[in-house]
Order: C-alpha cells, then sequence, then structure tokens
C-alpha cells in the first residue's frame, strides 16, 4: 500500500523542467544490456581498444593503496609535467574530468539563459548538451565538405554576437581536419566578446602541421586536450585546457576540486611520460586506418581520410539506409556510431582497433550490407 505523505517533490528550475531527460550516447554497456550478451567487437566509441601504457597501468596498480586519499585538488604534477612538454606555465593548465567536464565547467563560467553559442550542424553533441543544459542559445552552421567550416563558425559568431564558438580540429564524428594556418586565421577573426573553443581530443594522430602554435597569452582561445584517446585512459577520465592564466584561474569559481581521482592523476602522469609507447599507438592506428579503408572500399564503399583513431565510411545512400546499415553491424555483435546529422549521417564511423576486431568488421559489414539493401 502506497503512503500519500503529501509532498510534490522537488521544485526544479524551469530551465531543467524543459529540458528532456536524455544523454547524448547509448553506451555499449546499456546496448550489451538491453541485447543480453556483449559485443564481439566495440568499435563505436573511439576509445583506444590498444589500451594504455604499461608503465600507467603498473603506475596505477601501484597506487591502488592510496585510493583512501583525495587526489590532489591542484593536480600539481600532473600540471607541472604538461606544462614542461608545452613550454607554458602551470597557470596556463586546468585538469579537468575529460574534455567532457572541462566543456561544462566553461559553458558554466560563460554562458547564461538565452546566450548565444555557435557550432556545426552535427559536431560533438555533449557540448551541445552542457549549452543547452546551461540556458545557451545554440546556434548552428552547416558542415563543408565534410569538413567544419571554419569562416562560416566565425560570420554567425559575429552574425549572432556568440559568447563562445565551438570547433574540433580533427573533427568528430567526419575524422577530417584543417590545418595550422587555416586554425590560426580562425584564431585571429574571432570577434571581441567571443571566445574559440578549440577541441584538440585527436591531435595526437593528427599530420604535423595541424595545429597552430600555442599561444597562452591570446584570449580569444582555450584549447581542450585528453589522455582519453592516444592515451588510452578513456575510463580515467583525464583532460586539460590550456589558455591564458586568468580564464584558467576562472575555473575555480566552479569546477569540482576533488573531482580527479587520485589513480587517474598517477595514470596520466605515467603515459604522458611514456613517449615510446605513445609513438608505438600512433604506427598502430595508422595501419589499422588502412585496414578499414581496405574494408570499405572491399565492399564497394568509400572512407573518408581520417587525421582521428576512427575512420569515417560513406555507405552511398541516404542516412536512413546509413542507421540500417549500422543497425545490421549491431544485429552481428558490432558496435559502431554514425554521425547524427544531414548530409553526414550518410556515413557510419567505425574506430580502430586489433587485427582481430577488424576481422570481426570484415566478416559482418558484407552481411549487414545486403540485410540493409534487402537482398
Amino acid at each position: 500500500m502506497t503512503r500519500d505523505i503529501g509532498h510534490s517533490g522537488p521544485r526544479y528550475t524551469d530551465l531543467a523542467a524543459s529540458l528532456p531527460a536524455s544523454v547524448p550516447f547509448v553506451g555499449p554497456e546499456t546496448q550489451e544490456r538491453d541485447r543480453g550478451h556483449p559485443f564481439s567487437a566495440r568499435l563505436g566509441a573511439n576509445e583506444s581498444l590498444f589500451g594504455p601504457s604499461p608503465r600507467a597501468v603498473a603506475a596505477m596498480a601501484a597506487a591502488t593503496g592510496e585510493t583512501w586519499k583525495y587526489g590532489d585538488a591542484q593536480s600539481w604534477d600532473l600540471r607541472a609535467a604538461l606544462a614542461g612538454r608545452l613550454g607554458v606555465s602551470m597557470d596556463n593548465i586546468m585538469v579537468g574530468e575529460g574534455i567532457d567536464g572541462l566543456l561544462g565547467y566553461l559553458v558554466r563560467l560563460v554562458v547564461g539563459p538565452g546566450d548565444k553559442v555557435v557550432t556545426s550542424l552535427g559536431a560533438y553533441p555533449t557540448f551541445n548538451y552542457h549549452v543547452a543544459g546551461f540556458g545557451g542559445d545554440l546556434v548552428t552552421v552547416p558542415y563543408r565538405d565534410d569538413h567544419e567550416d571554419p569562416v562560416a563558425l566565425i560570420d554567425k559568431a559575429r552574425e549572432v554576437g556568440a559568447k563562445l564558438v565551438y570547433i574540433a580540429n580533427p573533427d568528430n564524428p567526419m575524422g577530417t581536419w584543417h590545418d595550422a594556418a587555416t586554425m590560426q586565421r580562425m584564431i585571429e577573426t574571432v570577434p571581441e566578446g567571443t571566445l574559440l573553443v578549440l577541441d584538440e581530443a585527436y591531435l595526437e594522430f593528427a599530420p604535423e602541421g595541424t595545429a597552430p602554435a600555442l599561444d597562452v597569452t591570446d584570449p580569444r582561445v582555450i584549447r581542450m586536450r585528453t589522455f582519453s584517446k592516444a592515451y588510452g585512459l578513456a575510463g580515467a577520465r583525464v583532460g586539460y585546457a590550456i589558455g591564458t592564466a586568468d580564464l584558467i584561474s576562472a575555473f575555480n569559481k566552479v569546477r569540482n576540486h576533488f573531482g580527479m581521482a587520485r589513480l587517474s592523476q598517477v595514470g596520466a602522469l605515467a603515459a604522458l611520460e611514456d613517449e615510446d609507447y605513445l609513438a608505438e599507438v600512433q604506427a598502430k592506428v595508422v595501419v589499422a586506418r588502412g585496414r578499414i579503408a581496405e574494408i570499405a572500399a572491399a565492399n564497394g564503399l568509400t572512407s573518408l581520410p581520417s587525421a582521428t583513431n576512427f575512420v569515417t565510411i560513406d555507405c552511398g545512400s541516404d542516412g536512413a539506409f546509413a542507421r540500417a546499415v549500422l543497425g545490421e553491424l549491431i544485429a552481428r555483435d558490432v558496435f559502431v556510431r554514425m554521425p547524427f546529422a544531414e548530409p553526414q549521417d550518410r556515413c557510419i564511423r567505425v574506430s580502430v582497433g586489433e587485427p582481430e576486431d577488424l576481422d570481426v568488421l570484415a566478416s559482418a559489414l558484407p552481411e549487414a550490407l545486403a540485410a540493409a539493401r534487402g537482398d
């Protein structure tokens, strides 16, 4: 019997009450629970299937006995190592709970109800999720030739008086990229009162000459990087922002000062120091990208050139067909994802993996395509 306690529950803000209770991604674990069995190949989340540095694993294992301690609220050792590597001051670096966590803090600092924020239609949806969560008004511009369009983004930011303009270079979900000169021109044209958020999560996989030079005195841009991709620590949630000292200091107003787990800090520091292992992963990614392109071509499909740890495959039709292909791959125990917006939703996106993971893809893709076509 239910007792009437005479209470209506929490009084949500008008903004919270207006938002859907949804998440940007449905994770593979959720899908596995719904399906009742695991995937044979986990190729959808752009994780590093090659795993983290053995030195990082060993460092984290050795530190497990200290998990009774909170992590260092300043992430001092990791910030010091990053500052030394990048040639900047520790005051120019903020470590946080992945780029996702840092984006949330940044939006909280800058965006209020009704403030304009510009991004590309179909770009990284977690950023959009944070903007909606703080009441921002998201304004989008289309991709151009499967690339985010720096000129159009800046023009739109100027037109609407945007507080933030977001771009990922290299891009997710398409894997395409712009060179450093193009990105520097974008920085130099940022309108007064606008901050450029340059997401460089996949930078370690990109060709030389992709990233513009770091200038931590430039108030027009903040750069975001991560240990989730090339360093194989997605589950540890370690990202970092690089910006002016004033902007980085402002994060202290809103961040969770004990949000970084001690083991995550230890693992990231050890991973950063293992340059040989990073080079090994980078080499494996190049090989795996080539293998995915070969699998696509063997099935009459084209793949986009990639500067990331995934390859976007053009399924040659429309979004409905690509969704059918994706569904058929999932039915064959291959977890992949796809872009969300037209016309990029004609594609599927496949993360790189070990040869045996890609063998599963090679076997499943012809069947998935045939089923999607109704053959």
